[in-house]
């Protein structure tokens, strides 16, 4: 057999994997002494499956993998051809070593492929999470302005513009029963940094203000309807806006919004 036909036959890379008997090792040997195409077709399949295992375990850094590149290197050139026993224990910590490598990385590959799948999976979880207390939050909302709204012992009060705003509006539902007050304020505009808005239960004769809310959090609520504190015997019902804090008695020429009951 030529040594042409003899690196087409396939023994070579049985020979590199370790997948020959002893006496076949010896004779691939035996071949490569005698025949230099031979021992570069072995050096050939080596390096390619060097190669394959650095393509296969890309998360290995560079340092790490030369260290083992080369120490795989070093036992094939300190490798006798004329000691059988010799060589076959050398390829088989050579096989290991290359095994070892590209299992290694295929591991690595598949732990970060797992740890991102959980990652997304977990940051979907929350997003839906948070969507759906949002959700749970605006019905509730929903549901207390409905109820509002519907409580026929309610009586709507709309609160028309005045001088300074006179496209503001604004609504209050009294309950004469309960003297319970619900404003809703969705028509006023934002107050301006340091300022709020103060509602006042009025009675008409004589004129006599009484507060009975500042609206602190106005941006921070949804819904733009307050509970104020109770009006007995309301006659009319106005909004100012006022210093934070609120004021003792309504600054008139701040008035938004003015409603007889």
């Amino acid at each position: 057999m030529t040594s042409k036909e003899y690196i087409e036959s396939g023994i070579l890379e049985l020979y590199v994997f370790g997948k020959l008997s002893e006496a076949e090792n010896e004779e691939v040997q035996q071949m490569m002494a005698d025949y230099p195409a031979v021992k570069q077709e072995v050096i050939a399949i080596e390096d390619t499956v060097i190669d394959l295992s650095q393509s296969v375990a890309p998360r290995l850094s560079a340092t790490n993998y030369e260290k083992i590149r080369n120490q795989i290197l070093e036992k094939r050139k300190v490798v006798k051809m004329n000691a059988s026993k010799s060589n076959w224990s050398s390829y088989i910590g050579w096989a290991a070593a290359a095994v070892l490598v590209v299992g290694f990385g295929i591991q690595l590959n598949k732990q970060s492929e797992t740890n991102q799948a959980l990652n997304k999976i977990g940051a979907e979880k929350s997003v839906m999470q948070e969507s759906i207390v949002d959700l749970e939050l605006k019905k509730k909302e929903a549901e207390t302005v409905l109820a509002i709204v519907r409580d026929n012992n309610n009586q709507a009060v709309a609160l028309a513009g005045q001088a300074v705003a006179p496209e503001s509006f604004a609504k209050a539902y009294y309950n004469k029963v309960t003297n319970e007050v619900y404003v809703d304020v969705a028509g006023l505009p934002a107050p301006p940094e340091g300022k709020v808005y103060q509602v006042w239960a009025l009675k008409l004769s004589p004129l006599t203000p009484t507060s009975i809310g500042v609206l602190d959090n106005f941006t921070a609520d949804n819904t733009k309807v307050f509970k104020v504190d109770n009006a007995q015997g309301a006659e009319a019902f106005g909004i100012t806006l006022e210093p934070a804090g609120g004021s003792i008695s309504p600054n008139l020429e701040q008035l938004y919004t003015l409603g007889k009951v």
